[in-house]
């Protein structure tokens, strides 16, 4: 059953492609968050460094453990020698010196300290080899094949490799599931140790890109300039990933050519909107009626199809119980000017029994005593 909502909801058709869109970098890509839909890509899945946007897996380990209570944004961490003794970006952070979570994450996100990310994976897992176990077996459950991690920060190492595909879901997963991370990632300028130590973003989108929600930067000279970088436009979020740009700056505009490109050809259209389903009758159930839902309540399509939608909607008259939540009950399908742009699966939305022998014969002796009073 799982699999068949899987493929119903794969259904949703995008048919103008990226016409003479390109960019610069060698690798890239951009996805819709929502949905995860790929919108755009150019050599997704080669094998490339990804230099400090590493750090988004790091960020996303931290953030399961604070939204699942193991970590507290108020919780202090000790910089071990091992920590203080990365190079590249850095907030210079002492040996025993202690700092929140909260400003750990602020440095991570903002100025892409390397000493507070690997502070963070010893915090978490112990060692930050015994992190970099945690983060390769996470980017195995995201499906990120493409992808081996040797360190928390993106520092040179031999076989730390990923792709754009790759970093493109472990974003998504970060931002969709964790949006707090705004709180860091949307940071311009700010300061740390009582304002002691300045930060300002190494990702210029945050001030010169309207609507930049994140995310995280990277370069080396191996690596080139690369960048995951999420922005959200009327109800839809993207992010757009490049990987070894020949500059700071070419990283910049491939990022907001395949962002305004996503926002100017694409949108999320509410189908619940003007939509009302009714309860499916449910034949021997312990309740006479199911609510069917939406699998989904938007879908992404090109704007230009967008404005005159038709919904067709097939449900069964009746089920049979037992009814499980979750069960595909029927479809919507979603046309725009007789072409098809994708279907919707609609769901049982509770749990319906199926009646018991005791339970039929007691409902059919009621209804013949009602009907015994009546006549």
């Amino acid at each position: 059953m799982k699999k068949l909502v899987a493929a119903l909801c794969a259904v949703v058709v995008l048919t103008t492609g990226a016409h003479a869109l390109d960019v610069t970098a060698p690798s890239a890509l951009l996805m819709e968050k929502e949905t995860g839909t790929v919108l755009f890509s150019k050599n997704e899945h080669e094998q490339l460094e990804p230099a400090s946007v590493t750090k988004v897996m790091t960020l996303l380990l931290t953030m399961e453990a604070i939204d699942s209570g193991q970590l507290g944004y108020d919780d202090m961490i000790t910089g071990s020698a091992h920590a203080c003794s990365m190079g590249g970006s850095q907030i210079w952070l002492k040996e025993g010196e202690q700092l929140s979570v909260s400003d750990m994450l602020k440095a991570v996100c903002v100025v892409s300290a390397n000493d507070c990310a690997v502070a963070l994976g010893e915090h978490l897992a112990g060692s930050e080899d015994a992190f970099v176990e945690c983060m390769n077996q996470r980017a195995k459950e995201l499906g990120m094949n493409d992808t081996c991690f040797k360190n928390a920060t993106g520092l040179p190492a031999a076989g730390h490799v990923t792709s754009a595909y790759d970093i493109a879901l472990m974003s998504r997963e970060l931002i969709l599931k964790h949006p707090a991370i705004r709180q860091y990632t949307t940071i311009w300028m700010d300061t740390l140790r009582d304002g002691t130590s300045s930060l300002v973003n190494t990702n210029k989108l945050v001030r010169f890109y309207p609507g930049t929600t994140g995310l995280k930067t990277g370069s080396t000279d191996s690596a080139g300039f690369c960048i995951s970088a999420t922005a959200e436009k009327d109800g839809m979020e993207l992010i757009a990933v490049i990987m070894k740009d020949p500059t700071s700056p070419q990283r910049q505009e491939d990022a907001k050519t395949l962002l305004s490109y996503g926002f100017s050809t694409y949108a999320l259209t509410n189908l619940t909107a003007d939509l009302a389903l009714a309860p499916v009758p449910v034949h021997l159930g312990m309740q006479e009626t199911v609510q069917p839902v939406l699998a989904e309540s938007s879908v992404l399509l090109e704007k230009a199809k967008a404005t005159a939608l038709e919904k067709t909607l097939n449900l069964p008259q009746s089920i049979n119980a037992p009814v499980q939540k979750g069960d595909v009950l029927g479809t919507l399908t979603v046309t725009s000017d007789g072409e098809a742009i994708g279907e919707v699966p609609i769901l049982a939305g509770e749990d319906v029994p199926r009646l018991t022998w005791g339970q039929m014969t007691m409902r059919l002796l009621r209804t013949a005593f009602l009907c015994g009073k009546v006549s």
